[in-house]
């Protein structure tokens, strides 16, 4: 009677794993890879692109602030005409007479310290804005990998699911089939219903959240139904690179964007000090104007054109401002001790934020290892308990129990997979080391 006992799992599995391969490659086919995502997500994102409008426009900024070292030129024109209405004692009709007139200004800044300061001011600007472009570049390829990733996760769970479900669904009908013929009592299969209804459940909740992340990604892209590869099998994940954190944490100090902003912010203060020292300097000037004009009427003494020019060297030194500069400078050495102490916490901030990600993915990595080993274990517990449940030593619950842990094991195992990657991408931004060239390093990984 053990032969009414019989699953057909153990001849279906391999299977069942080869269609699921099979469906996944059939997608690749015209999938999209992560670094035509990424490609597409620059031209797209929003706060990606204000980045970079902001960065163009320090650009501009600092053209403005250069002109205050050059010299300006105008042009000027005049026409005035007056009317002169005698008093009757005088014995002449009403008089008048046209004035035009027409000239270049030009001024020149010889010393004016605050302007210096002001330009390299804004020179620094331009390398702040560069460092946000930086930092939004990073985070947007995290967000591009993360939400990339968690598609692939989701499928990777709706397909597991729908594993699961269909292998309770023959080991129902084996429950239903061996109680038909008495080899099984009634709560074989009323077990295994109680599974399959659960297993329903957990596809549908799989599905929509396959959907939610699908958009979110299409959210990114500006493009519907966005389709990632899957990695290519067999699954070999790249070891991290330092494998101590002390060369992480030694390079994130120079190179971080967050780094770079905060110590240019600490210039641009001390900057700020010697454009509030200026206020007690002299400013000197160079101002000349070239200039004709043409006298036409009557009444007058001359009648004609008159040229004229005219140069001069104007020199203003402050005397008293009513305390506004001196404390203007201690404003600007308080504010300068404020970007002190924040680029001492971006320094921390970063050194704790290397450490996190870095010992993140190691433990990751430790966990792949960990499922891999849970996986090839949950497969023979699997056999195990089939074996078992023929010779009539488990019972048919033993048998839903080893399917759903290795199903479960593996959509973990590939969870972790993508969780590794993920984070192996933050590990360089957290170190301030991430570069579109490492999308596509991670893009490599990916089935052709």
């Amino acid at each position: 009677m053990a032969a009414d006992r019989r699953t057909p799992l153990t001849r279906r599995l391999p299977r069942m794993t080869l269609l699921m391969a099979a469906l996944g490659l059939a997608g690749a086919v015209h999938a999209q890879s992560l670094q035509e995502v990424y490609d597409a997500a620059r031209g797209y994102d929003a706060t990606y692109l204000a980045a970079r409008a902001i960065a163009d426009a320090a650009q501009y900024q600092l053209g403005q602030a250069e002109a205050l070292n050059k010299p300006t030129l105008g042009v000027g024109a005049s026409a005035t005409r007056t009317e002169t209405d005698p008093p009757n004692s005088v014995s002449r009709d009403r008089f008048g007479n046209t004035v035009t007139t027409a000239g270049l200004t030009a001024s020149y800044a010889l010393f004016n310290r605050s302007n210096s300061v002001t330009i390299e001011q804004a020179r620094k600007n331009v390398e702040v804005a560069q460092s946000d472009l930086d930092t939004a570049e990073q985070d947007l390829i995290i967000r591009i990998a993360t939400a990339y990733f968690d598609v692939l996760a989701a499928q990777d769970a709706l397909s597991t699911s729908r594993a699961n479900k269909a292998a309770i669904a023959e080991q129902l009908a084996s429950a239903k089939r061996n109680f038909e013929v008495g080899t099984a009592t009634i709560t074989d299969t009323r077990e295994a219903q109680a599974r399959y209804d659960l297993a329903t459940a957990q596809e549908l909740a799989a599905d929509n959240d396959l959907r939610v992340k699908g958009v979110t990604l299409d959210q990114l892209v500006g493009r519907v139904g966005v389709a990632p590869r899957p990695l290519a099998t067999p699954v070999a994940l790249p070891p991290v690179t330092p494998s101590t954190v002390d060369p992480w944490v030694n390079t994130g100090q120079d190179g971080h964007p967050a780094i770079r902003k905060a110590r240019l912010g600490l210039d641009v203060a001390r900057l700020e000090i010697d454009k509030a020292k200026a206020g007690r300097l002299p400013t000197v000037d160079l101002t000349g104007t070239f200039g004709a004009q043409r006298q036409t009427g009557t009444g007058l003494s001359y009648t004609g054109n008159v040229t004229n020019a005219t140069a001069a060297v104007a020199v203003n030194m402050p005397i008293y401002s009513g305390g506004a500069i001196t404390n203007r400078i201690r404003e600007t050495v308080a504010l300068e001790e404020k970007s002190r102490n924040d680029l001492d916490f971006a320094r921390r901030s970063v050194e704790e934020g290397t450490k996190r990600a870095f010992f993140g993915v190691q433990s990751l990595q430790a966990q792949v290892q960990a499922y891999e080993a849970a996986e090839a274990s949950s497969k023979l517990a699997l056999e195990a308990t089939q074996l078992g449940y023929k010779v009539g030593v488990r019972v048919n619950l033993d048998v839903l129990n080893a399917q759903t842990q290795l199903y479960t094991t593996q959509r973990d195992l590939a969870k972790a997979r993508y969780d590794v990657l993920v984070n192996s991408l933050k590990l360089r931004q957290a170190s301030g080391q991430l570069r579109p060239e490492d999308v596509t390093a991670i893009n490599g990984l990916l089935a052709r």
